[in-house]
């Protein structure tokens, strides 16, 4: 039987929100109440919506940061439209789109073989730990809103940790309604950060980037403080960092997701032992 085409256009902002934001939380992927805004002003032509007649089959994510670097997301089938060949058209036009860059993702264990064949490298995994919200307010006077620093200090803090500008995504990210942000400071400069966000469950915190694992876990403290102590709280880290398995042990969170991070092309080298939670599997 021959297999139909799909056609693939770039999805609208209102698209962001009702149809990959959607399947994503129907996944099982509980993104944040609030992430389509961010995600878009990162790459408002980053998105794309693979169409049978004028009906959703297919999605993915392809945003561009800056001049060298993607990351791939969101991609997923309508149940119904599964192994029909959708998934690899809007893959196969996604990879385009990002041709020349050092591409990265996160994706599914199961599913490393597949993404391996076009050409991605697993670098490391990245586990979800859940926890709950609650404990001590913070009376540190080192941990600082974030609104209070200058915002060309915090992008040059966090671009050791990303492997490409995102200084739009940023703008959007730390300003997400019901969202905290936090910094540190350590002899007046900052030495971490971390976002706290809603989501469809709980909340999630990420980015958390620290200079030490004294500080990243004064930010985690801080930032579950503002949530009550029977809702879930998700961090997302690097299996590869020891000091942030020590964390989430030492504040009784529990696994309960993985992926694998992956590239194309030679892996860009982070601050790993510095990095306590991936800011997003959607976006990086």
């Amino acid at each position: 039987m021959q297999k139909k085409n799909c056609k693939i256009r770039t999805m609208t902002r209102q698209e962001v929100d009702e149809i990959a934001i959607r399947w994503a939380a129907e996944e099982g992927w509980n993104p944040g109440l609030y992430d389509a805004e961010s995600f878009y002003a990162a790459d408002p032509n980053g998105f794309l919506l693979g169409l049978l007649g004028d009906e959703p089959v297919a999605t993915l994510s392809v945003v561009k940061y800056d001049e060298s670097f993607g990351f791939l997301g969101f991609y997923m089938v309508k149940p119904e439209y599964r192994r029909q060949g959708f998934g690899i058209q809007i893959w196969n036009a996604g990879l385009e789109y990002l041709k020349g860059r050092t591409v990265g993702l996160d994706g599914v264990i199961a599913q490393q073989e597949n993404y391996k064949k076009s050409g991605f490298i697993l670098a490391y995994q990245n586990i979800r730990y859940q926890g709950t919200g609650g404990g001590p307010s913070s009376v540190n006077p080192e941990i600082v809103p974030l609104s209070s620093v200058v915002f060309e200090e915090l992008c040059a803090y966090d671009q050791p940790f990303f492997p490409d500008l995102r200084v739009q995504f940023l703008k959007h990210w730390i300003n997400q309604p019901r969202s905290v942000s936090l910094g540190i400071r350590k002899s007046g400069r900052l030495a971490g950060y971390g976002v706290l966000r809603p989501c469809r469950i709980g909340y999630k915190i990420g980015p958390l980037f620290a200079d030490t694992p004294e500080m990243a876990e004064q930010l985690f403290v801080a930032l579950k403080a503002t949530v009550p102590g029977n809702v879930p709280v998700f961090l997302d880290i690097p299996a590869v960092n020891p000091a942030a398995l020590d964390l989430v042990k030492r504040h009784n969170m529990t696994a309960v997701f993985e992926t694998a991070r992956m590239y194309t092309g030679k892996p860009p080298v982070l601050p790993l032992d510095r990095l306590f939670g991936v800011t997003t599997f959607e976006l990086g």
